[in-house]
């Protein structure tokens, strides 16, 4: 599944020491990302709100989306607790899952920036506990619901503020994938599908753009983040921000980076089906 590893990858970067580690970047990748929009899914609890904080911290404009905006708040305050300023962060409450919420969602977008350097597909629904064989047990509502969130409404939202990326000539966008994508444990069966699912979207996807739009620079990549304590795994003692470094990594890379691949919160590049892992240094 591995076969490279990524120097200087910080998983244990203090939130409150940002201005110290920027995550494991060097000033020249960190201070590309001031002024940058990037727009994140889920981005009211766990990994969603740990991405955003960072981006936030490196003067990024940042986009936090989540149908709890008492949740998406809470990230704004912790920010602000965290000594980085919130004015150029923008709460975007919207269901994903509606295809006319993300287009309200994209119009708000755009009538305050003319484009968006990034997207992070981070939401998702996970197995309900309980549940010992979802594939044979689940109710077929909430599998449709689990498929809808983790592989359909990534495919639409890439698919649909795609033309606001490349109006500013770049386009980042990352998956986040989950090791299910490569197993088929018992118990977690649709769960394990859709992030299989989501991994051929990423490929797939990321090669389609490639070959419609030869003249940008591309770079659709899948990042595993692992176990932290987040709402689907409440009794882990991992810290969201461990995925913070990679993602900065990647959303940070120059022209000619990685394109439909596939990388572990810890730096590992990884393989997929046909997809090779990436052959160069991330740093």
């Amino acid at each position: 599944m591995a076969t490279i590893t990524t120097q200087g990858i910080i998983q244990k970067a203090d939130p409150a020491k940002w201005g110290v580690h920027h995550y494991g970047l060097s000033i020249e990748r960190w201070n590309f990302l001031r002024n940058k929009s990037f727009w994140i899914t889920g981005a009211g609890t766990g990994y969603g709100r740990s991405m955003a904080v960072a981006l936030a911290s490196a003067d990024a404009n940042v986009f936090l989306t989540g149908r709890r905006k008492e949740k998406l708040q809470e990230s704004l305050e912790e920010m602000k607790s965290l000594g980085i300023p919130t004015k150029n962060c923008h709460i975007v409450e919207a269901d994903i899952t509606d295809i006319e919420q993300v287009m309200r969602a994209c119009d708000k977008i755009k009538s305050l920036y003319s484009s968006l350097y990034g997207l992070i597909n981070n939401a998702a629904l996970p197995s309900r506990a309980g549940i010992h064989y979802p594939l044979q047990e689940e109710a077929i509502e909430y599998c449709e619901q689990m498929m809808r969130l983790n592989v359909t409404t990534p495919w639409l939202l890439t698919r649909t503020v795609f033309p606001l990326m490349k109006c500013g000539g770049a386009v980042r966008v990352l998956f986040i994938t989950s090791e299910a994508g490569w197993a088929s444990t018992s118990g977690f069966g649709m769960y394990n599908i859709s992030k299989a699912a989501l991994n051929g979207l990423c490929s797939s996807m990321a090669e389609e753009c490639t070959h419609h739009f030869p003249e940008l620079d591309i770079q659709m990549n899948a990042l595993v983040p692992g176990e932290a304590k987040t709402e689907m795994n409440p009794n882990s003692t991992e810290s969201p921000y461990t995925i913070v470094s990679m993602a900065l990594i990647l959303l940070s890379h120059p022209k000619g980076g990685p394109n439909g691949k596939f990388f572990h919160r810890d730096g590992r590049h990884l393989q997929f089906a046909y997809t090779t892992p990436y052959d160069k240094s991330l740093v």
